[in-house]
């Protein structure tokens, strides 16, 4: 039994105990209320290899809690039900059991919608209960591992959904939204801003929650750098596509330009000419390129933003320019809570714009591990470290980023010729550009 007179660390720990659960309620009625607008069967759908339905997103999440803290740290949970430990585990192979592949999550019609929300309230009274006593190290670094995991889901709920209701042939918009409205007439023409290079440090530092992938901090030597002042606009890119970006093999990678043709490629995912003119469909539905010509370009493929880097004669940054420059930006920014869901415009004074949130900024570095990574024990191995290969490494967040989740030293990565994610770009050059296209 707890003494009645409680130390001072026993007040710090039980402050911390309450913190921590009350980060963990506002993270799951986050992501609760970004389903809350879907119906059970906009939940079902699956539109795309890369994509999962938001029911299942709903599920995994739960899961992740109850694998590795309920199951770990309460020796007298009982399940919520004994099929869910293999039915919605996403690639944790080393937790045994055969795991249903991905493609085929669209066909779970069961368990039904009602009852993953009723695993979620199960989850929750347990995690609940767990959290009324001070967690231990392990517990707490576990329980913000699973916060930060499903933040990232949010993310993927957002970009999941607006692809099913993209292929749906009504196009719904997920709400109406003003986001031509949030779109200024004029955007701050392109600059470039100069840094020295050097030896400079890149990875996480400080004592706040970081991925393994951040790890370890280590130097980097840069040759000096510029970097553009913005990311590229629709309008910008529409340039691009009217000189004949998409008909020009010498500005492509080899497996860029066979994706390309393969794919058909013309123009951005979601944008579409309709009635003569181009639209660019958004989570409020369609939008004219008119409306968003001052908006930062997204849903391009690496493939796409190197060809438009090459042929506006710059290149795409590295992932350790790229940190070393937005490490001297406050994070804030067009993110999920502003609830606009597209990109916008910055109106803001800052030098170095859009950084954090708007698009994910494709980098030219490959996602593979710092010198002296080490992924984490167990199965949560997998979490990061079994994709370092073949993959490219996105810095900065995108509008459907929530804002406690990003940081200059996070590490997203996708297959080159992904589109589905909120992703765009922003120019670097070495020493003073030189455009031939005015950029």
């Amino acid at each position: 039994m707890r003494s009645q007179s409680l130390t001072d660390s026993g007040l710090a720990e039980g402050a911390a105990s309450t913190a921590l659960l009350e980060r963990y309620r506002a993270v799951r009625a986050q992501t609760e209320a970004f389903a809350a607008p879907l119906t059970p069967e906009d939940q079902m759908v699956q539109s795309c290899a890369e994509a999962s339905p938001v029911k299942w997103h709903l599920a995994h999440t739960s899961w992740f809690f109850e694998t590795f803290v309920l199951c770990e740290f309460v020796p007298a949970y009982r399940s919520f039900h004994p099929d869910f430990h293999w039915l919605f585990n996403s690639y944790y192979r080393a937790l045994g059991g055969e795991l249903p592949e991905k493609k085929l999550r669209a066909s779970f019609s069961r368990p039904s919608h009602a009852e993953i929300l009723a695993y979620r309230r199960h989850v929750d009274a347990q995690m609940a209960s767990l959290l009324r006593h001070p967690p231990e190290d392990k517990q707490a670094t576990l329980i913000e591992l699973g916060l930060q995991h499903e933040q990232q889901h949010q993310e993927l709920i957002a970009t999941d959904i607006k692809h099913a209701f993209f292929t749906n042939p009504l196009h719904p918009a997920y709400r109406e939204s003003s986001v031509a409205a949030s779109v200024t007439p004029s955007v701050r023409p392109l600059t470039w801003l100069q840094f020295p290079g050097g030896l400079q440090s890149i990875g996480h530092q400080g004592s706040g929650f970081c991925f393994d992938n951040e790890l370890p901090r280590h130097p980097e030597f840069l040759q000096p750098f510029r970097l553009a002042s913005r990311p590229v606009t629709c309008a910008e890119y529409l340039a691009f596509m009217e000189e004949g970006g998409y008909r020009r093999p010498e500005l492509w990678l080899s497996e860029g330009w066979d994706a390309c043709e393969a794919q058909g490629w013309q123009a951005p995912l979601y944008w579409q000419l309709r009635d003569g003119a181009w639209k660019i469909f958004t989570l409020g539905g369609w939008v004219s390129l008119a409306q968003l010509s001052e908006s930062p370009v997204c849903h391009v493929s690496l493939f796409e933003a190197d060809a438009y880097a090459r042929w506006a004669g710059h290149r795409l940054p590295t992932e350790a320019e790229w940190e070393v420059a937005a490490s001297t930006v406050a994070i804030g920014g067009n993110l999920l809570e502003s609830g606009i869901l597209h990109p916008s415009v910055d109106e803001s004074a800052s030098t170095l714009q859009q950084v954090f949130g708007d698009v994910w900024e494709w980098t030219q570095s490959p996602y593979v591990g710092y010198p002296g990574y080490q992924s984490l024990p167990g199965a949560l191995g997998e979490y990061n470290g079994k994709f370092m290969s073949s993959q490219m490494v996105l810095r900065g967040g995108s509008c459907v980023t929530p804002a406690s989740h990003i940081r200059a030293s996070y590490r997203n990565f996708f297959q080159p010729a992904t589109r589905w994610q909120f992703s765009g770009i922003r120019l670097a050059h070495d020493g003073i550009p030189t455009s031939p296209n005015g950029l």
